[in-house]
């Protein structure tokens, strides 16, 4: 069995997933929470600091920016010969009185645990589902966020694109690309096959990591950016729009060295692909 974790110090440690059905479905709406049958459609309030989290299997994820103060979910599902009725959506309210939400897509006989801090899936019946010809089907999810909102997103294969956000975000994925907006921040992205491009508005306060295996990594961020910096590829480049301190010696392919005053930890990682710190 193995665990997808949100956390930075999982990424890349997700298996390669299933193809999986999709039913779709709701759970924990209140009164004030609206929904219905037609694909799917979820919306309810969501204050600013509080956050949004996004698990999906198979599929992109694409998080907007909402025009008012409550959060909108909608999923859109795809197939072609696979069984719809073997997976829902679920929305929920958790965390500290259930101010979060959780949206999660449930594959049948596949998820174990669906929270805000893993995805869980049995190993036999995906790698079962991968060999099933017949089970093609993918979700396509769009939520839409109110300003303030912290959003983390996970999927397994598909793209994540992030526009529109305004705090913190945490993305990660397996099969597919990254791209991620926020005028806030900070932001934190990661995948394995696929390209990872992130724009921030602040830093925060803790280390920075973005990785991908197969694919280029670019981040752009404020230019009075003060970090102990690490970008490292293997059949690639790398490169800085900002002036830097190297430490020890200077390789094409790997650069350690300290931007400003130093501090924080800022780590660009691919192994087939080029390595670009930008100024914003």
């Amino acid at each position: 069995m193995k665990t997808l974790r949100t956390s930075p110090m999982a990424r890349g440690l997700w298996p390669m997933a299933c193809l999986a059905a999709l039913a779709i479905a709701a759970t924990g709406a209140s009164a004030q929470e609206r929904q219905s049958d037609r694909d799917f459609r979820w919306d309810g309030p969501l204050a600013s600091g509080r956050w949004v989290y996004v698990r999906n299997l198979n599929g992109p994820v694409r998080i907007e920016r909402a025009s008012g103060g409550r959060l909108e979910v909608t999923a859109v599902k795809r197939w072609r010969r696979g069984d719809p009725a073997d997976a829902t959506i679920e929305v929920t309210r958790v965390s500290s009185g259930d101010q979060d939400v959780l949206v999660c897509a449930i594959w049948r006989d596949v998820t174990e645990e669906c929270s805000e801090r893993d995805y869980r899936t049995r190993d036999n019946r995906r790698r079962n589902r991968w060999n099933d010809r017949d089970d093609d089907v993918s979700v396509e999810l769009t939520v839409r966020v109110p300003d303030g909102v912290k959003v983390d997103v996970t999927t397994v294969n598909g793209g994540l694109e992030i526009d529109g956000a305004t705090s913190v975000v945490e993305a990660h994925t397996v099969n597919g690309g990254v791209r991620a907006r926020s005028s806030g921040g900070p932001v934190r992205a990661s995948t394995v096959n696929g390209d990872v491009d992130v724009t921030m508005g602040a830093l925060g306060d803790g280390d920075l990591e973005f990785s991908t295996t197969n694919g280029s990594v670019e981040v752009t961020v404020p230019g009075d950016l003060n970090a102990e910096v690490t970008m490292r590829t293997v059949n690639g480049s790398v490169g800085s729009d900002f002036p830097m301190t190297v430490n020890g010696r200077i390789n094409p392919r790997r650069i350690t060295a300290t931007i400003g005053r130093g501090g924080r930890r800022l780590e660009l990682t691919t192994t087939n692909g080029s390595v670009e710190l930008r100024k914003g």
